[in-house]
């Protein structure tokens, strides 16, 4: 394995491996942080896999010639946190409020417009389905005129405007397709994407105010997966 200059890895095969030769020789990994050059190099011949690639240019992708279209179910869960929800001046504060959020969200339609409906709605915030331990919530539930009435419950009749929206920017078009969903409702905000490294490290630092698109993609059970969310010390704690 070694690294070559332009964001790329290389990894070559030990054909001593115990068990038997393997049959790729060598594997280039690149890394194409825009989604639409990532596509142009996949139908030019320039790469034979890519992934992350959704919306409207994976409807283009059905009808390319010679290309596959394969939607890997992976075990990474998104979720919208709160964390001025402790903080009694916070609008989020109010259970009423996050409520609203969440009935808000179209997680069906944002599942059709962005992975063909390939992805796995949990209602687990955390926790996918096959993981040991998994609960089984209620199916979560799509009411935007609950979500007006629970904020002008609140005492927010005319909505209100809830700062930054950060996420991973390699997940920008999740957080454009939920902020959109907010603002029906009434809850306003500005989408803050930032490269991933970046993304972390200010989550884990507690930098971030207003909404942070969340998420885990770590392996294990229930318990291992709520660890850095819920327990003391915890990474995102």
């Amino acid at each position: 394995m070694y690294r070559n200059p332009g964001l790329e890895l290389v990894l070559e095969a030990f054909d001593q491996y115990w068990r038997k030769p393997p049959a790729v020789k060598r594997i280039v990994l690149k890394v194409i942080p825009e989604e639409t050059t990532r596509l142009a190099a996949l139908r030019r011949g320039g790469v034979d896999i890519a992934y992350s690639i959704g919306g409207e240019p994976v409807e283009g992708l059905r009808r390319t010639p010679g290309l596959t279209l394969k939607p890997p179910v992976v075990q990474g869960v998104f979720c919208l946190c709160f964390p001025d929800q402790w903080d009694p001046k916070s609008s989020w504060h109010d259970e009423r409020v996050r409520r609203a959020a969440s009935l808000a969200i179209v997680r069906e339609g944002t599942n059709e417009a962005l992975t063909l409906g390939y992805s796995l709605i949990t209602g687990n915030p955390i926790v996918p389905d096959p993981y040991e331990f998994f609960w089984h919530p209620p199916a979560p539930v799509y009411d935007p005129d609950q979500a007006k009435r629970l904020l002008a419950e609140a005492g927010y009749p005319r909505g209100f405007d809830a700062g930054d929206y950060y996420c991973d920017s390699s997940y920008a078009n999740i957080g454009e397709a939920v902020l959109d969903n907010l603002q029906t409702a009434g809850i306003r905000a500005k989408l803050r994407p930032i490269e991933r490294a970046a993304f972390i490290r200010g989550y884990a630092d507690k930098a971030f105010k207003g909404l942070i698109q969340g998420g885990s993609g770590a392996f294990g059970n229930a318990a291992t997966r709520l660890e850095p969310f819920v327990v003391k010390g915890g990474t995102y704690a």
